[in-house]
């Protein structure tokens, strides 16, 4: 029994024994009860000890006794029940102070942990992959390090990088699929056309940067994925101009994903955010926030991903990827890629669905530019894509594209490009000489 429980039993026992001999009244055990409660919370061994002493009272007291004591009995589950929520509430309450103080800390009680070297920074973040049962990431490439990096651990960029604190970089993706890898050349052209226009010079030539990226593939192992590469202006201070830096960096990781040929419909939304300027939109820099805002104002509105409207009143792209119309007189229309971002995938759908004219499937392929009303009434649209390679849209703002199914033009078009991506040409799939 604690100390203080002791202590509300005397102060109790006391008064109940000075006064054994007095009728008690129904507001003295009320009030001895308050008392009691208000020193230290009611506790169930604290109930039976007050029973006991009321049961030693004169009998001819019973009529006075047995209301008062069932009025008792009652206030104390009362306030048991009060107390056992009280402490649930406390608990919870300080578990999410206790989460929330490891987060961001309360300040001059935080403590920051600081590392003796980089042994043991080191084994911290082993420790944290240790936990990964898959890794996610199975390779890297750092020009600044010079070499693959097949430790998780070990794969980063400098904090100092321009790319990370100025956003002066430019990225591509290609597609691994069955141990080839789709379209790397295509992608290293557009990747190396966006540098240009970043004012970014590559510190290799495109024959090496290929060849870096074929043997990181190798060394991954991954059969199916993706390949991301970056140009940067490179680390070394963290001014505004690169004018002082010693040399661009490129960086490239293979990751791990699994994806296959979409054949489900989407909702997509118009968004209100602000696309970006030609300039800008034209090459695959790193700056994605507007992306990012886009696709978060989607999912806010239940639905995918989101079209741009450019300026003039045009359909322009959606938040990374392009997209495709399908007419009511079977015309396949692609917005022109003087706005936006020329995608190898959608160049490539343009490439091949010539094939569903020659059958008398498809009337005509080209771009032009779209209203969102033409938009809007077309019978079939969708998203094109590396890893999708088309996504249909059945629905846009809530109306629906045609008769709001995946219509069959989209799904012949998907399975020409698919098609092309797991058994096309050797001048689209490049094999990787994995090391057993």
């Amino acid at each position: 029994m604690s100390k203080h429980c002791k202590t509300n039993y005397t102060i109790m026992d006391s008064t109940l024994s000075h006064n054994r001999n007095q009728a008690p009244s129904l507001f003295l055990y009320i009030q001895r009860l308050f008392f009691s409660f208000h020193i230290k919370r009611v506790s169930f061994d604290y109930l039976f000890l007050q029973l006991w002493q009321i049961a030693h009272l004169p009998l001819i007291r019973y009529q006075v006794i047995l209301p008062s004591l069932i009025l008792l009995i009652f206030l104390n589950f009362g306030c048991l029940v009060i107390e056992l929520i009280s402490c649930f509430v406390f608990f919870f309450v300080w578990v999410e102070g206790e989460m929330a103080s490891l987060e961001i800390g309360s300040g001059s009680d935080y403590k920051v942990h600081v590392f003796s070297s980089s042994s043991e920074l080191l084994e911290k973040l082993h420790q944290k992959w240790s936990l990964v049962k898959k890794k996610p990431y199975p390779a890297m490439y750092s020009s600044i390090f010079g070499g693959i990096i097949l430790d998780p651990a070990m794969m980063v960029i400098p904090l100092d990088d321009h790319m990370v604190h100025r956003g002066h970089g430019v990225f591509d993706t290609a597609i691994i699929l069955d141990g080839y890898l789709y379209e790397l050349d295509a992608h290293l052209d557009r990747f190396l056309r966006s540098a240009a226009k970043a004012r970014i010079s590559s510190p290799f030539p495109q024959s090496t940067l290929r060849s870096i990226l074929v043997q990181l593939t190798a060394a991954s192992q991954c059969k199916k994925g993706t390949l991301r590469y970056w140009l940067t202006a490179g680390p070394g201070n963290f001014l505004l101009s690169p004018a002082g830096l010693p040399t661009s960096a490129f960086y490239a990781v293979v990751i791990d994903d699994d994806f296959s040929q979409r054949k489900e419909g989407v909702k997509v939304i118009t968004s209100t955010t602000p696309m970006k300027s030609p300039l800008f939109a034209t090459m695959k820099n790193v700056n994605y926030l507007p992306n990012v805002l886009s696709v978060m104002e989607a999912e806010d509105k239940g639905a995918f991903a989101s079209i741009w409207v450019d300026e003039e009143g045009f359909i322009a792209e959606g938040p990374n990827v392009n997209v495709a119309f399908i007419t009511n007189d079977k015309e396949l229309i692609l917005p022109q890629f003087d706005k936006i971002l020329s995608g190898c995938t959608a160049k490539r759908l343009l490439e091949l669905a010539p094939k569903l004219v020659q059958q008398g499937c498809l009337k005509s392929v080209k771009t032009a530019n779209l209203t969102v009303e033409e938009a809007k009434s077309a019978a079939e649209m969708m998203y094109v894509g590396s890893t999708l390679p088309i996504l249909p849209i059945i629905m846009w703002d809530e109306q629906p594209i045609g008769d709001g199914k995946v219509g069959d033009l989209t799904m012949a078009l998907s399975d020409l490009l698919w098609h092309d991506m797991v058994a096309g040409p050797d001048t689209q799939r490049l094999s990787v000489p994995y090391i057993n």
